[in-house]
């Protein structure tokens, strides 16, 4: 569905799971999860099947962010992190959501991070999955040439220097297969409606000056880092600085071994079972 967040903007939403389920002689309201997925660019469907498992502790909010997926198309000058924050606020203005938990994977880890320090009361509680608070480009480029020799490290940084259509072309063929040890499923990425502008440009333009750490000690509910060991693009070594910043009270830590961008892709009993301990704790 499409939902109405300001004038003339609306995000593609698709929800799972009632929000209010039958308890003894009670409703008893479950747990909202917001879902913010990876990019730039691409759109929420990378998240289906598999979040599917967790319906039962928490109503799914997937989400398009603006300008993505099957949303509104927007301008250029409305790609940044602020506007991608505070349209979580929007979002949850316009569902009467309260309190959800939110996850951001990878570039909506970003965005989680962002959203973090402008709105550090609105979430229950926040997952950062896969991610970064700076561009770090030397660990990538060491990762990539870890896992892909020197001529993923050569692409990579031919991309993440000059994002555009022809570095872009390069850097699939030698470096996206190694964001995981375990092989996707073939159709996956052509279930993605893919606006490959806002990719080039937010890459380019606030990428990288971006330095989210500073607002990470505002965080006042819990915050879950999740990280794969075998991660190229967002290195582990990006999570642990992450966590590194957030308040001691608040910091949860899960480190996955034999698993790469996004856990759940790699280690999906374990990353399934993290989330739903972290729901429902």
């Amino acid at each position: 569905m499409l939902i109405t967040i300001a004038p003339e903007v609306q995000l593609f939403v698709d929800i799972e799971g009632a929000g209010w389920v039958p308890d003894g002689p009670c409703l008893r309201q479950k747990p909202t999860l917001i879902l913010l997925h990876g990019g730039p660019g691409y759109d929420h469907s990378s998240f289906k099947p598999i979040f599917s498992q967790l319906a039962d502790v928490a109503q799914i909010v997937y989400v398009d962010h603006r300008g993505h997926g099957r949303g509104s198309r927007r301008p250029a000058e409305e790609w940044t992190l602020d506007t991608f924050a505070d349209d979580v606020v929007r979002l949850c203005e316009a569902l009467g959501i309260e309190q959800p938990i939110v996850l951001g994977q990878s570039f909506g880890g970003f965005v989680a991070q962002r959203y973090l320090a402008r709105h550090p009361g609105h979430p229950a509680k926040v997952v950062l999955s896969s991610t970064a608070a700076r561009f770090n480009l030397d660990r990538k480029l060491a990762m990539f040439e870890r896992l892909g020799g020197p001529a993923a490290r050569t692409a990579a940084e031919a991309f993440w220097t000059a994002p555009a259509e022809a570095t872009w072309a390069a850097y699939q063929a030698a470096c996206m297969h190694l964001y995981n040890p375990t092989p996707g499923h073939p159709e996956a990425r052509q279930r993605n409606v893919f606006n490959e502008e806002i990719l080039y440009t937010w890459s380019a333009r606030e990428f990288p000056v971006m330095d989210l750490r500073p607002g990470l000690a505002s965080a006042q509910c819990p915050v879950l880092v999740m990280a794969g060991a075998l991660d190229p693009v967002t290195p582990i070594d990006d999570a642990r600085e992450i966590f590194d910043a957030l308040p001691a009270a608040h910091r949860q830590w899960a480190e996955f071994a034999n698993a790469g961008h996004g856990a759940w892709r790699d280690m999906p009993d374990e990353a399934m079972a993290t989330l739903r301990a972290f729901i429902t704790g």
